[in-house]
């Protein structure tokens, strides 16, 4: 049987040992690495400073790669989470040698940490714990990964199809659908430059030749995360491509009402100038020469006046349907 041990605040071990194998697995598992954590695993396992450098807490690698070395393979991934609405890259790097396991990320992968949790109180129901294999334990932790990127995609599925309705909804939150695309599409590129390297870096350990890396393992299992990759780069080019015609519907909505509103100040304007313009006109100080001076009807002939140029514009423009 397995044992759970706590290394340090930041390092737990879980040890995966089948009686009916030989020798054992373990798996460390390093929260929000520092210093003393980076120390330990030198004096331990002999990484290099370079790797263990780049599993730096603060530190964030700009991209996802896979490097082999002597004694283990060093691998950094990037998975999506939400925070807040947006989506952030969650990085964990992975140092795989023979019979250990050494995960390194800062507590923000729901998936990571519960399979641990899972592990310590059930290892018996692991594939690593059949075959006692770090590249298994690999694939099983990767698995979880990758389909939480599942979930991830499914909640922003939800957020595209709501703004959807909104754009065709008559509410008050329809002014809101423009800040609304703009996140899901600045969403979808954070998504997209997180994941676009995991097919590469799955088929590249795939075809890796080591002894670390046993062919007939990876075939067997790795093949079908190459597959998620393929499904979820699938469902990142349609979203895309959904947020791309919702933006532009969007902005033809927008222009339409915009320009309805135009329409309607524009008319209001034409119908207003002749009054305006007549009233000037009547209000002009020339006493001798000003028409109605003295009649006793002259106000309401001028109102008739104003409101036969208004009828007669408003005809106009029925008749050209431009109303």
């Amino acid at each position: 049987m397995g044992k759970y041990l706590q290394v340090s605040k930041k390092i737990e071990e879980l040890i995966i040992d089948n009686p009916k194998t030989a020798g054992s697995l373990s798996w460390l598992n390093v929260n929000s690495a520092g210093k003393p954590e980076l120390e330990y695993l030198l004096k331990r396992q002999h990484f290099t400073i370079t790797h263990l450098k780049a599993s730096m807490a603060k530190s964030l690698a700009e991209r996802a790669f896979i490097e082999k070395e002597t004694n283990y393979i060093f691998i950094i991934l990037h998975f999506p989470i939400i925070k807040d609405g947006l989506v952030l890259p969650a990085e964990v790097e992975f140092f795989m040698g023979h019979g250990y396991l050494v995960t390194i990320h800062n507590g923000d992968l729901p998936p990571l940490m519960d399979f641990f949790n899972i592990c310590k109180k059930d290892e018996n129901s692991l594939l690593a714990y059949e075959l006692e294999s770090s590249s298994v334990l690999l694939y099983e932790i990767l698995d979880r990964l990758i389909k939480y990127c599942y979930e991830v995609l499914d909640s922003h599925s939800k957020r595209i199809t709501h703004a959807q309705n909104t754009i065709f909804s008559l509410d008050s939150k329809q002014r809101d659908t423009a800040s609304e695309i703009l996140t899901l599409r600045h969403n979808i590129i954070k998504i997209r430059k997180i994941l676009q390297n995991h097919k590469n870096i799955l088929q590249s350990l795939t075809e890796m030749k080591s002894s670390l890396v046993p062919a007939a393992e990876l075939k067997k299992y790795y093949s079908t995360l190459v597959e998620h990759s393929k499904r979820i780069w699938e469902n990142l080019e349609n979203q895309r491509e959904m947020i791309e015609v919702l933006n532009d519907t969007n902005e033809s909505l927008l222009n339409d009402r915009m320009n309805r509103i135009m329409k309607t100040l524009t008319m209001i304007t034409v119908i207003l100038y002749p009054l305006n313009l007549i009233a000037a006109i009547f209000g002009m100080n020339t006493i001798l020469a000003m028409p109605f001076i003295g009649d006793p009807l002259g106000f309401w002939k001028i109102l008739f006046i104003m409101f036969l140029s208004t009828v007669t514009i408003f005809l106009i423009f029925k008749r050209k349907n431009w109303i």
